[in-house]
């Protein structure tokens, strides 16, 4: 059959968007970008906050109007979304035919070819697809998923109902998985999970092991750059630190959210940290790696901050100057122990609170730009730009479509390099987020 896939939300999801992809192909299907001609539509999911939700219902409703203005005979729904409200999609929008859990995306070739309409299996299953993983990132990086849902259980977020609770996936499994990978061509591995750092807690001994599969992947000796996300900063040990610092395949980056810096709006979030110890593993990061680039995100409008913890917030944005930071407006969502939390904060205020921060930090992100300005970085190259003429690149301070690019004048240099390419270029300028610089010969 020609397949339609539409994946939606976050890189954890596309790593099962890929997974599904490869197992269709294996299997003699193909893949088609005509919606008029898709024989099967496949959606996977978001609901994580309030617009993934709609963007997701949105995208199902698109779609399924191609079973009757097209060729498709099976619309099938998989991810978040599916998982946490399958009854109300199948009974709201008839032209569903196949619900895929979370759990079960191992399933996708029987949700095809099959008869059934759900594939829900338990929350604590593991998923393991053995087809080789289809890319659409490019190629030349990709993110290595090393573990399914989350135990920790903060209030606002209904991630552990619908991905189930914390569970690694095997060493070997992973390793064979990133062999793969980098056999066909990708340079960066992005490590991905609901949080990395716990990584093997859950496994025979209950021991991090985060550092032990780093080192492992260090050995694929076509790998260059590997890239952390997504550290709780409660978890970030000294282990993890030194081979940070000594390790030259490991990126000094790591994404760690933080959500908040005021200590009673910490506890209310059933965070397992508060602001002296955030603030001690900062300083810990900054002294044993000088260049280190750390990225956090941030909620602005949680029930019950007042002004004084929105200052605590500014305060402690201002004095610790992340490299990169987001901050999400407050998403109520139903489920969620939060979602009962008395003392809401009025919209309008809770986005001119995330505004203030955003503002903030646009002048800290343009300070701490030009601070490279003279300085030669090595380079990944993700694309050209013709009619500018110039090389799209990143630096191992940027994780893919979330953080800045470098933007590189070829001068003498080649204008046929590939995406995925390492060069060196001269950093000769900086805006808020991105840097400008020219090409070392």
């Amino acid at each position: 059959m020609k397949i339609l896939f539409v994946s939606l939300g976050c890189d954890k999801n596309l790593v099962d968007s890929e997974e599904m992809i490869g197992l269709l192909t294996e299997n003699g299907h193909s893949l088609t970008n005509d919606e008029q001609q898709a024989e099967a539509i496949i959606i996977n999911t978001c609901c994580f906050i309030h617009d993934a939700k709609e963007e997701s219902i949105q995208a199902i409703l698109d779609m399924a109007r191609f079973k009757e203005e097209g060729v498709c005979r099976k619309l099938i729904v998989c991810g978040c979304l599916a998982t946490r409200y399958k009854d109300e999609i199948l009974t709201e929008i008839p032209e569903i035919d196949v619900i895929i859990g979370t759990t079960s995306i191992d399933k996708i070739l029987e949700a095809l070819e099959g008869e059934e309409n759900i594939y829900m299996d338990k929350p604590e299953r593991m998923p393991i697809v053995k087809a080789d993983r289809v890319s659409v990132t490019g190629g030349w990086y990709e993110y290595l998923k090393i573990a399914e849902g989350c135990s920790k259980n903060c209030t606002y977020c209904i991630i552990p109902k619908v991905r189930g609770p914390y569970r690694s996936y095997p060493l070997d499994y992973l390793m064979e998985r990133a062999k793969d990978l980098v056999a066909n061509g990708a340079k960066e591995l992005i490590l991905v999970a609901q949080e990395v750092t716990m990584y093997g807690v859950d496994m025979p001994g209950k021991k991090k092991l985060l550092t032990k599969l780093i080192k492992a992947l260090a050995t694929i000796q076509e790998l260059k750059w590997i890239r952390l996300l997504y550290c709780y900063p409660e978890e970030i040990t000294d282990d993890l630190i030194y081979l940070m610092k000594n390790e030259p395949k490991l990126l000094n980056y790591i994404d760690m959210p933080v959500q908040h810096a005021s200590d009673p709006i910490l506890k209310a979030m059933g965070r397992k940290t508060d602001k002296k110890s955030i603030e001690k593993i900062i300083d810990k990061l900054k002294r044993e790696i000088p260049d280190i680039c750390i990225r956090t995100t941030l909620i602005s409008g949680f029930p019950g901050e007042t002004e004084y913890d929105h200052g605590v917030l500014k305060e402690f944005v201002s004095y610790n100057e992340f490299d990169r930071l987001g901050v999400f407006e407050y998403s109520e969502e139903e489920g969620t122990v939060a979602a009962g939390f008395a003392h809401k904060v009025d919209p309008e205020l809770i986005k001119a609170r995330r505004n203030e921060i955003m503002e903030l930090q646009q002048k800290i992100s343009s300070a701490v730009s030009k601070r490279f300005t003279g300085k030669t970085m090595e380079l990944i190259i993700d694309g050209y730009l013709p009619e500018d003429d110039v090389y799209v690149c990143r630096s191992y301070r940027d994780a893919p479509d979330v953080d800045g690019q470098v933007f590189v004048a070829p001068g003498m240099m080649s204008r046929d390099l590939v995406s995925g390419t390492f060069i060196k270029a001269k950093i000769t300028g900086a805006t808020e987020y991105d840097l400008l610089g020219e090409a070392v010969t």
